[in-house]
C-alpha cells in the first residue's frame, strides 16, 4: 500500500527496495495549466517530479516552435524562464520528465496580453464655447485588441462606446482609440470627461481588467468685443497728448497689448497695459495704433488712427526777383511743416481776385512734414503798385478742435521800372582845348529813381569808378583826361548806360629842328635833319625844303631826314611843321654845303680817315638822338608815315 512501510526481517536490501517501490512517480507544473503574461514582463514555467531520484527533463512547444526562453534544471525541478515575454511566447508548452523507463508529460498554456497604461484623453484644441471640438480617447500598446472595449463619458452621460473585433488574428501592439466631436458650452465648465477602457480577459485576477482617465473641462471664450476709447480726440495738434483705453471680453479675461503699425505692415509693441498715454506728440506719432485682447485660445484686435496735425506757421510769400514793369515774375506761396497733406488747400490772390488754387489730395499716404507750395508766373505792370498779394492756406479738417484752421500772409506790391532814357549833357562841348573846364550831366528815368554812377573806360576794358553825382566836372582839363566816360543809371530793376567821348586838344609847342653834325657841312658829308615835338602825342610832323619853284616834302622817318654825301644843291632852307587837331607850329633852319678846294685835299689821307669815321659815327649819333627823342615823347606817336600818302 502506498505510504506504508512493510518490514521484512532478515535482509536490508530487500527492505529499501520495498520502500522505494512504495513511492509513485509523479509530475507537477507551476502554474498548473495556464499562464497569462503581460508583454514585457519576466515569467517562469516550473516542472517538478516526485517519486524519482534523478529525473531528466525536456521542453517543447506543441508545434515545435523555438522555446524563446532559458532552461535551467535543478535536481527534480526544471525551470523555463521567458524574459521578456513577447508574442513568440504565446504557445502551449509541454514538459517531459523521464525516470528510467518511465515517462510523464504535462502541458502549460501561455497566453499573453498588453494593457500597461491608463487611457489618454486628447483634445483637438482648447475648449472654446460655441466651437466644435474633437475629443480622442486612446489606449496605447494594447493586446489582444479584440478583447478591448472603450467608453467616453461626459459626466454620467455616455457619449460613445466602441469594441474592436476586427483583425482578431493580428499580433501586434497597437494604439486603439475612439473619437467624439461635440460643441462645448459655458455650462460644461467643471464637468468631467471620462475615458474608460476594459480588456475583457476572464480568469484575470492579478492584472487590471479596467482602466480609466478623467479630465476636468475648462471651457474658454475667445476675446471679442474689443473696444478703444480715445481722449481727447484722434486728431491732435503737434505737441499735444492723448490717452487711449482698450477693453476686451473673453474667458479667461484677455490680456491687453498696444502696438503701432509700421509702414511695412509689422507691429511695433508699445505696452502691455490697457491704457496707453502719449505725450508731447510729434507728427511722426501719427499712424494706426492696434489694441489686441489675447487669451489662451485667441485674440481680437481693434485699430484706431491718430493724426497729429502740424500747421504751426503762417504761409510765406516769395518772389523770384524784384517786381519790374513788363518782366515776368514767379510768386511762390509756401506752407511749411504741414500735416496731413491731403487736407491742405492753398490759394493765391491779388486783392480779392483768385490767381491760382491748389489742393494736395495726392499726398494722402505721406506721413512726414513737408514744405508745400503753390507757384504761378505773371507780368506785373505799374498799375499793380499798391495792390496786395494774399497767400491763404486752409487745413480742411472738420473735427479740428484747435485754431487756426486757416492762415494767411500778405505782401503789398511795389512794381519797379528799370532805368531807361539815360542821357548825358556836355557843356560846353566834348571837344576841348587843354586847360578848359567841362560839365557832364547825366539823367535816367526809372522807378525807384535810378542812382547815377560815373566811370571812365580804361584801355584794358576795366571801368574806373569816378563819381556818384549826376554831374561830373573837370575844372582844368589835361590831355590825359581824354577818353570814354560812362554814365550808368542803376536801380533794383536794372541798369541803363550812356557813353560820351571827351577829347582834349593840345597845340604843339617845344618844336626843335636840328642838323647833325652841323648846319654847315662840306660836300660829300652826311647830315641828319631832325624835327621833334615833345608835348602832344597825336601830332603830324612834316619836313619840307623851301625853294622858289615850290616846296618839296621830304620822306622822313619819325621826323628825321638823312642826306648822304651832301651836294651843293642840298644847301638851302629846311622847314618843320608840327600839326595837331588844335593847331600847328613851324621851325626852319638853313643848311650850308661847302664845295671841295681841290682833288688833293679831297683825297688826302686825313680827309679820307675823317670821312670813313664820320660815315660810322653819324648814323650812330642819329640813332642816339632818335631814342633820346623817343624817351622824351613817352606815350606819344607820330603820324608822319600816315601822311605820306597825302604828300
Amino acid at each position: 500500500m502506498p505510504g506504508k512501510m512493510v518490514v521484512i526481517f532478515g535482509a536490508t536490501n530487500i527492505l529499501w527496495t520495498v520502500f522505494v517501490a512504495s513511492q509513485a512517480f509523479k509530475i507537477e507544473t507551476t502554474p498548473e495549466s495556464r499562464l497569462l503574461a503581460q508583454i514585457g514582463d519576466s515569467v517562469s514555467l516550473t516542472c517538478s517530479t516526485t517519486g524519482c531520484e534523478s529525473p531528466s527533463f525536456s521542453w517543447r512547444t506543441q508545434i515545435d516552435s523555438p522555446l524563446n526562453g532559458k532552461l535551467r534544471n535543478e535536481g527534480t525541478k526544471s525551470i523555463l524562464t521567458m524574459d521578456p515575454v513577447h508574442f513568440e511566447n504565446e504557445h502551449s508548452y509541454l514538459c517531459t520528465a523521464m525516470c528510467g523507463s518511465r515517462k510523464l508529460e504535462k502541458e502549460i498554456q501561455v497566453e499573453i496580453y498588453s494593457f500597461p497604461k491608463d487611457p489618454e484623453i486628447h483634445l483637438s484644441g482648447p475648449l472654446e464655447a460655441g466651437k466644435p471640438i474633437t475629443v480622442k480617447c486612446l489606449v496605447p500598446d494594447v493586446y489582444p485588441f479584440d478583447r478591448l472595449e472603450m467608453d467616453l463619458l461626459k459626466g454620467n452621460h455616455l457619449m460613445k462606446n466602441q469594441e474592436f473585433l476586427d483583425d482578431v488574428d493580428r499580433k501586434s501592439l497597437e494604439i486603439k482609440s475612439l473619437e467624439v466631436t461635440f460643441t462645448p458650452v459655458i455650462e460644461d465648465i467643471g464637468e468631467v470627461l471620462v475615458c474608460r477602457a476594459r480588456l475583457n480577459i476572464y480568469e484575470m485576477d492579478s492584472v487590471p481588467k479596467e482602466r480609466e482617465t478623467t479630465k476636468v473641462m475648462q471651457v474658454y471664450i475667445s476675446p471679442k468685443n474689443t473696444v478703444i476709447s480715445v481722449n481727447p480726440s484722434t486728431r491732435l495738434q503737434e505737441g499735444g497728448s492723448v490717452t487711449m483705453m482698450c477693453s476686451s471680453e473673453g474667458l479667461p479675461a484677455p490680456e491687453i497689448f498696444w502696438s503701432k503699425k509700421l509702414d511695412n505692415g509689422n507691429l511695433q509693441l508699445l505696452s502691455g497695459n490697457a491704457t496707453l498715454t502719449l505725450i508731447a506728440m510729434r507728427m511722426e506719432d501719427s499712424g494706426i495704433y492696434v489694441c489686441e485682447g489675447v487669451n489662451l485660445i485667441g485674440k481680437d484686435r481693434k485699430e484706431v488712427e491718430l493724426i497729429v496735425q502740424a500747421f504751426p506757421r503762417d504761409p510765406e510769400i516769395e518772389l523770384s526777383g524784384p517786381l519790374v514793369d513788363g518782366n515776368p515774375i514767379t510768386v511762390s506761396c509756401k506752407v511749411p511743416h504741414v500735416y496731413p497733406l491731403d487736407r491742405l488747400e492753398i490759394e493765391l490772390l491779388k486783392g480779392e481776385t483768385v490767381l491760382k488754387k491748389k489742393d494736395f489730395l495726392e499726398g494722402v499716404d505721406k506721413k512726414y512734414l513737408e514744405i508745400e507750395s503753390l507757384e504761378m508766373t505773371f507780368i506785373p505792370t505799374t498799375e499793380d503798385t499798391g495792390n496786395v498779394l494774399v497767400c491763404q492756406a486752409r487745413l480742411q479738417i472738420d473735427e479740428m478742435d484747435f485754431e487756426p484752421k486757416q492762415r494767411q500772409s500778405t505782401q503789398t506790391l511795389y512794381v519797379n521800372v528799370a532805368p531807361r532814357d539815360t542821357t548825358v549833357l556836355v557843356s560846353p562841348s566834348s571837344i576841348l582845348e587843354e586847360g578848359s573846364s567841362v560839365n557832364m550831366t547825366c539823367s535816367s528815368n526809372g522807378l525807384p529813381a535810378p542812382k547815377i554812377l560815373w566811370s571812365k573806360q580804361l584801355k584794358n576794358g576795366v571801368q574806373q569808378p569816378l563819381s556818384e553825382n549826376a554831374t561830373l566836372t573837370f575844372v582844368s582839363t589835361k590831355m590825359e583826361d581824354s577818353g570814354t566816360y560812362v554814365c550808368e543809371g542803376i536801380n533794383q530793376a536794372g541798369v541803363s548806360r550812356k557813353e560820351v567821348e571827351l577829347i582834349i586838344q593840345v597845340v604843339p609847342k617845344d618844336i626843335q629842328l636840328t642838323a647833325f653834325p652841323s648846319e654847315s657841312v662840306k660836300e660829300g658829308e652826311t647830315v641828319i635833319i631832325s624835327c621833334t615835338c615833345g608835348n602832344v602825342p597825336e601830332t603830324w610832323i612834316i619836313l619840307k625844303k623851301k625853294a622858289e619853284t615850290g616846296d618839296t616834302v621830304l620822306k622822313s622817318i619819325d621826323g628825321m631826314y638823312t642826306i648822304r654825301k651832301a651836294q651843293l644843291e642840298d644847301a638851302g632852307v629846311y622847314e618843320c611843321e608840327s600839326k595837331s587837331k588844335s593847331g600847328s607850329q613851324l621851325r626852319s633852319l638853313t643848311l650850308d654845303v661847302k664845295g671841295r678846294e681841290n682833288n688833293k685835299d679831297y683825297f688826302s689821307p686825313e680827309l679820307l680817315m675823317l670821312y670813313c669815321t664820320s660815315s660810322l659815327i653819324i648814323p650812330a649819333i642819329g640813332m642816339i638822338i632818335y631814342f633820346a627823342r623817343k624817351a622824351n615823347m613817352k606815350g606819344s606817336y607820330s603820324l608822319v608815315d600816315a601822311q605820306k600818302s597825302k604828300v
